[in-house]
């Protein structure tokens, strides 16, 4: 899209971002990821967006706790369709697999709901297990996260992307960076100076 797109408050930064930002989190103390998470989506409900998060380690009740400390009803949000909450496997590894182009057309469908149902913006923040280098699809990992920059372009649902430095190797964690335009480090946004554009990572000129 050519137009300049809103700025959207992620929650755990004082900063602001483009609405369609594609942001990676390595973490190390699981304080972090739960942090940011609940953050990120008390941000995005406070703003009239449409959230989502896809996690296994976040429960009901612990988001219905966080958000009633803000005033927030989460049954009433997951009544309209302003909250989901997802099971990592449930979403990313249907019927035993891992599928990218699926992946991407589930991204473009929240999008495209959310602006049908007059929601602000939309977000989702995800968090990748180790278990995805074990299921069919699963070596084409960095492609699916490569080619969702593109897709953003045109459907700008802002997105972080967790990922636990302590259950993937080095060399891993490395590509997910280069993947991602950028990166979170200590609560603060920052351009990824690993981050390869999609077409080139794509057509392996890097």
């Amino acid at each position: 899209m050519s137009h300049i797109r809103p700025t959207v408050s992620l929650g755990f930064s004082d900063e602001k971002v483009p609405a369609g930002t594609h942001m990676c989190l390595v973490f190390t103390r699981d304080e972090e990821r739960a942090d940011s998470l609940l953050k990120f989506l008390l941000a995005g409900l406070q703003a009239g967006e449409r959230t989502a998060c896809f996690s296994s380690k976040l429960t009901e009740e612990t988001l219905r706790e966080f958000l009633a400390k803000n005033n927030i009803s989460y049954d009433e949000c997951k009544a309209n369709k302003a909250a989901i909450l997802a099971g990592t496997s449930e979403v990313y590894f249907q019927d035993g697999k891992f599928d990218p182009d699926r992946m991407l057309n589930t991204l473009a469908a929240f999008h495209d709901e959310a602006r049908e149902m007059k929601f602000s913006a939309s977000r989702v923040i995800g968090e990748m297990i180790p278990e995805v280098e074990h299921v069919p699809g699963g070596e084409r990992l960095l492609e699916y996260e490569s080619r969702v920059s593109i897709l953003l372009r045109d459907h700008p649902v802002t997105a972080v992307c967790q990922y636990d430095a302590k259950m993937f190797d080095g060399a891993t964690i490395m590509e997910v960076l280069k993947v991602h335009p950028q990166m979170i480090v200590n609560g603060t946004v920052i351009n990824n100076p690993f981050y390869i554009e999609p077409e080139d990572y794509l057509s392996g000129t890097r």
